[in-house]
């Protein structure tokens, strides 16, 4: 190991440097201070294509982002853009596959890996490790000797308490061996899944949960079922391997294993490496600008959860360091060391860490972020957000009451869900759910974030301080990483909160909100809106439909008997209902057999069509004419016999419905072709979309029943009306507008799916 004690002030100055992870968060501040800092730098950067954008326009593109604006402003656009042509390039390619790379590369910074925690397993080991292997094998058979800057994590030591040191990690652990099992754990995975007994428990779920909508669609739920265990069970894979081998989760343990294959393919083959271990990476503190940040970072939906409400403890010991670093001061640091090289076959470590120097313990992490949304609360549906006053009872006594509520509310989402369907089932199932939702994120964080909240490292930045100290003081004060400058309160509460309170706020502007976004319809053409009857656009079913007409013309001498039948097969039709919806109405409407179709169309055009007037839902009516006023087409698309949906056909540009056959003017009780339902209607909507030539992904659909699933998703903006509990559940699930129009005054109450 060689520690940097030098005096010499060490500066980039005409190298060029091969960049990885440049569109990355450290990877655009990197390559933002070597244009802004270094003037006499070229950078190559890989990237690879993406979609229909090369790697090329994919680079070019980059300086759109707000981590570039002030370099922008000091030059002017049209002449950063000329001078960013000039000294960067794109080298299009993968970690697994860089291609070949320039034979005149000074300096090499590696900053690319997953960003994800918890990732699967092969999935994780890919990027990191395949990633280190392509790296570092395609810079072996270039002609090229750089200096190698490894940026790594500071908790690449694993589980473990004390002081880590700034040295290569101790650990004899195959990691070759273990990346090709990872390689293979996913083909195991999946032939796992495929086992006939694993498909026969996805299609008994499937079948229970979503039979109503076709076999087709259960076919798909359980073929979507299987992929979401292959990837949970090998998220399991990652996390369940990286503790047996003493690493807090699957993450550090592949950032582990790269840093070893950096040292035995690079370093060990006579060639200069360095490794920077920075903590945990958070906005700037000064450079771009301060609160600069690209997206939420790893401490950041903590925080953000915490402001929401949503976490009223958390398994934290108030007193474990808590190691945050600001974005800047890991690249000055990684810039400094990339402008002194380490010695062959000599690696140099550097961690860019607080925790040593400036600590922050987690209680007063916890006590500026209870401050800052006590002093900003976030908002919600029911004005400000009251944060909760956490009291740190240890991690046995928060994750005993998790396990408590989380039974709690699936016991009560049993039970809710077997009641009738209604608006007050869906308030408490929607209730119920944001509950779950709240609790899942509560477990997902705690098993995230335990090691790094209950974490008793200090991690040793000794060569970092030597290497801070060695630069000059104007170097210091423009591109220094002193964390005894950090003011931890200034920081959090004049910087870094504000800064992700914003992202928040603004992705939260990414989607319409309420009533006012929904209202304006987009004027476009080859758009359909597509309404189901019953319970969308009528309050009404095809029971009472049948009771009204039937009460109008069944001659006295049979009232008795026909009730009694009715009441009899009530349960076989319940039956039929919840099993099929095309097996209920061919089943209910053998209940029309002699029904004249004078009788019925006289019924129609008197009491029975004013009755069904009466029942219809006036803000359903008003979003067909906003429809129509948009210039798209409104279709209504019925199970509902021709007869009985007269009285709605001016309102639509087209109905499509069912027929009964007929026989001298009596109604058989069969229908004359099947019900225009679930897998029925989707086959039916894609048809007409292909000869209509209709634009389905702009176009729109109103449905309430489960049944109605499956043509639903097949449009861009599908609409649960007063939805039953399973529908309202999936609306939920898919983030669908969720709409509750009534009869009676018209009123404002468009609401969003959770």
């Amino acid at each position: 190991m060689t520690s940097a004690t030098t005096t010499s002030a060490p500066s980039l100055t005409d190298e060029h440097v091969f960049l990885t992870g440049g569109t990355g968060f450290v990877g655009q501040a990197i390559l933002e201070r070597l244009l802004s800092s270094h003037p006499g730098t070229r950078i190559t950067v890989l990237v690879r294509s993406k979609g229909s954008q090369t790697g090329e326009t994919r680079l070019a593109n980059m300086l759109r982002k707000p981590v570039f604006s002030k370099w922008i402003e000091s030059l002017g656009e049209e002449a950063a853009r000329a001078e960013f042509a000039r000294r960067v390039t794109a080298h299009e390619g993968s970690l697994t596959d860089v291609g070949e790379l320039p034979d005149d590369i000074d300096v090499v910074l590696h900053s690319a890996s997953t960003v994800s925690f918890d990732p699967p397993i092969d999935e994780a080991f890919d990027t990191n490790v395949g990633g280190a292997y392509g790296v570092y094998g395609a810079l072996l058979a270039s002609k090229s000797d750089p200096h190698v800057v490894h940026i790594s994590t500071a908790y690449v030591g694993g589980i473990r308490k004390g002081i880590a040191p700034e040295a290569s990690l101790t650990h004899d652990v195959d990691w070759r061996a273990e990346y090709e099992a990872a390689k293979s754990a996913r083909v195991r995975v999946e032939l796992e899944s495929r086992q006939p007994e694993a498909l026969r428990k996805q299609l008994e779920r499937a079948r229970g949960r979503h039979g109503k909508t076709g076999p087709q669609a259960v076919a798909q739920f359980a073929e979507t079922a299987r992929t979401e265990w292959v990837r949970e069970r090998l998220v399991d894979y990652g996390r369940t391997r990286a503790e047996s081998l003493g690493w807090t989760d699957v993450y550090t343990l592949t950032k582990a294993f790269a840093e070893r294959a950096a040292e035995e393919l690079w370093s060990q083959a006579g060639h200069r490496l360095s490794v920077v271990r920075p903590s945990i990476i958070e906005s700037a503190l000064r450079h771009p600008f301060p609160g600069w940040i690209d997206g939420f970072k790893v401490a950041d939906p903590l925080i953000i959860a915490y402001g929401r409400g949503q976490l009223p403890d958390f398994p934290g010991l108030p007193d474990s360091i808590l190691d945050i670093i600001p974005v800047d001061f890991v690249v000055n640091a990684a810039l400094a060391v990339a402008a002194r090289p380490a010695e062959p076959k000599k690696p140099q470590y550097f961690q860019v860490v607080s925790g040593a120097t400036n600590p922050l313990p987690f209680h007063r992490m916890y006590e500026n972020v209870n401050s800052y949304f006590t002093r900003n609360p976030l908002p919600d549906e029911n004005g400000d957000i009251t944060v909760p006053r956490w009291r740190f009872p240890g991690g046995e006594k928060v994750e005993k009451a998790l396990v408590r509520r989380e039974r709690q509310a699936v016991q009560m989402e049993k039970v809710i869900e077997r009641l009738p369907a209604g608006d007050r089932t869906t308030r408490w199932l929607e209730k119920i759910s944001k509950g779950k939702f709240a609790l899942t994120q509560l477990r997902g964080f705690t098993e995230l974030y335990r090691a790094y909240v209950q974490t008793e490292i200090v991690f040793d930045d000794s060569n970092t301080r030597a290497l801070l100290a060695s630069l000059p003081d104007d170097v210091q004060r423009d591109e220094g990483f002193d964390v005894t400058e950090i003011d931890w309160e200034n920081y959090f509460q004049e910087i870094h909160f504000p800064a992700v309170t914003t992202l928040t706020r603004a992705f939260g502007k990414r989607r319409p909100a309420g009533a006012k976004a929904e209202r304006t319809l987009p004027v476009r053409d080859g758009v359909v809106a597509i309404f189901d009857l019953e319970g969308t656009v009528l309050e009404s079913n095809l029971v009472k439909q049948y009771l009204q007409l039937w009460s109008a013309t069944v001659p006295r001498k049979r009232l008795a008997h026909d009730l009694v039948d009715f009441v009899f097969s009530l349960r076989r039709y319940w039956l039929a209902e919840r099993r099929d919806r095309g097996a209920f109405i061919r089943t209910f409407m053998r209940r029309y057999e002699g029904f004249r179709v004078t009788e019925i169309q006289r019924e129609v055009q008197g009491r029975f069509g004013r009755a069904m007037m009466r029942r219809a839902l006036p803000e359903a009516l008003q979003r067909v004419q906003e429809h129509r006023a948009a210039g798209h087409r409104t279709v209504l698309v019925t199970g509902t016999i021709d007869l009985m949906v007269e009285p709605f056909v001016p309102f639509f540009d087209e109905v499509v419905s069912g027929r009964m056959q007929e026989r001298d003017g009596v109604l058989t009780g069969f229908l004359a072709g099947p019900p225009l339902v679930d897998e029925a209607r989707a086959a039916w909507l894609r048809r007409y979309a292909e000869q209509n030539g209709v634009d389905l992904e702009h176009s729109f659909g109103y449905g309430d029943s489960h049944a109605d699933l499956v043509w639903l998703q097949l449009l861009g903006n599908p609409h649960a009306v007063n939805p039953d509990i399973p529908l309202s559940r999936h609306a939920r699930e898919k983030r669908w507008k969720v709409l509750h129009w009534k009869r009676g005054p018209k009123r404002d109450s468009l609401t969003e799916g959770a």
